[in-house]
């Protein structure tokens, strides 16, 4: 799947996974694994708007509102970041149909 395709997805967050902000940075724990994973402000962030929408072409819309980067980038450090929390089994990700 290329990075373009990525954002043809829906991210759902796994059940047993707890968010908790923290003074700008956040953490967020697997009840069943009892994983720990740290996230900064922007990756924090992320994680409310995936947690609000799924959809992560609107995801990565709504940051390009918010953050003075390029779309490559951008589009880059989403795709990464899901990536990792898939590998970590706190998100799901479901190619959408068009």
């Amino acid at each position: 799947m290329t990075i373009s395709q990525a954002l043809d997805t829906f991210v759902r967050i796994d059940p047993d996974a707890v968010f908790r902000e923290l003074d700008g940075e956040a953490v967020i724990l697997d009840l069943e694994t009892g994983l720990y994973f740290g996230l900064n402000a922007v990756g924090a962030r992320i994680w409310q708007l995936i947690d609000a929408h799924g959809d992560l072409k609107q995801v990565f819309e709504i940051l390009r509102k918010e953050f003075d980067v390029a779309d490559a980038q951008l589009q880059h450090d989403l795709v990464t970041l899901v990536e990792q929390l898939r590998e970590k089994g706190l998100v799901r990700v479901e190619l959408q149909e068009r």
